[in-house]
This record gives structure tokens, C-alpha cells and sequence, in this order.
């Protein structure tokens, strides 16, 4: 029996998703608290993800978002969206580790359905446009086959070391 690699159009099967966290944290900057991409189930390059968030009640956003009734925070929702789509984006991307990409726009973005502890979040996103320095995204989050967000945002990579954007163009006195 042959063994062939893995490519980059995949469905996952229990034991082999197309990234893991590692893989994951080799590419996107975000860290805990921040990090809302578990697990990368399909990745279609330069056309379409789809990424899994496991909600816990461990989440520190619940400790505000409701006491009493945690949900979480359609902005972080819409966050993990752009999560990844930049885990899809930045795959292409060779000099990554000098670049971050950051958010420039949402659009039509949409809260259906509340999600909480123990809910799992399939986030699927497809590439509407995308050059090397920018994209536009369309997202939706699903709990189980119900839409819980949806958004489309833009994105745009910008240097990643401090004084070198225009906002740090002036001169230190």
C-alpha cells in the first residue's frame, strides 16, 4: 500500500484534520485569550476554510458576558471568522512572520443564534477577492447545521514591527 501526503483539499476524518493547533500557532500571532481557531478541517487554497472554535465554559469572556447567562460575544464570533480566513490567507503568504493582518472592514455581519459553553463552532469561510496585500471574506459560523453568525470582512496585511507604519512615521523627541 502507497502512502501519499496530504494536500491542501481535505475533508477530515477523525484522526487526520489538515491542521492542528500547532500547525495553527506556526502560522496566525494570536495566543490565549485570543486564539478562536481550534482545529482546520478543510482548507481549499486561495478559495475556502473550514475551522472548528470549542466553546468552554473556561472562556474568560463569560465571566462578564453574561454571569448569569454566558453567551459568547458576536464580535468575537465574527473575530474567529476572520481568524480564519488570515489562517487561510497567510498560507500564502512566504515572508509571514514580518506581516500581521488586520481587520480594515465588516459587512452585513449577523447574529442568528446565541452560542455557549459546550457548543462547538464550524466557521467556513470562502475568498470573495483577494491580492497578496488584501482580501474580502464572507463568513459564516455554524452550531451544529444552524447559522449562528455570519459577516463579511476585509482584511489587509500590514508590517509587523512597530515604527514602521505611517502612524510611527514621526520623529521621537
Amino acid at each position: 500500500m502507497t502512502h501519499t501526503a496530504q494536500t491542501t483539499t481535505e475533508v477530515e476524518t477523525p484522526s487526520s484534520p489538515v491542521m492542528e493547533i500547532g500547525d495553527i500557532f506556526k502560522i496566525l500571532p494570536h495566543r490565549y485569550p485570543f486564539l478562536l481557531i481550534d482545529r482546520v478541517l478543510e482548507l481549499e487554497r486561495k478559495k475556502r476554510i473550514v475551522a472548528l472554535k470549542n466553546v468552554t465554559f473556561n472562556e474568560p469572556f463569560f465571566q462578564g458576558h453574561f454571569p448569569e447567562k454566558p453567551i459568547m460575544p458576536g464580535v468575537l464570533i465574527v473575530e474567529a471568522i476572520a481568524q480564519a480566513g488570515g489562517l487561510l490567507l497567510l498560507t500564502e503568504v512566504p515572508n509571514r512572520d514580518e506581516l500581521l493582518m488586520v481587520f480594515t472592514g465588516i459587512e452585513k455581519a449577523r447574529f442568528r443564534r446565541p452560542v455557549v459553553p459546550g457548543d462547538q463552532v464550524r466557521i467556513e469561510v470562502e475568498v470573495l477577492a483577494w491580492r497578496m496585500t488584501a482580501a474580502r471574506l464572507q463568513g459564516k459560523a455554524y452550531v451544529g447545521d444552524k447559522v449562528a453568525a455570519e459577516a463579511i470582512v476585509t482584511c489587509r496585511l500590514v508590517p509587523r514591527v512597530i515604527g514602521s507604519g505611517p502612524a510611527e512615521s514621526r520623529e521621537e523627541t
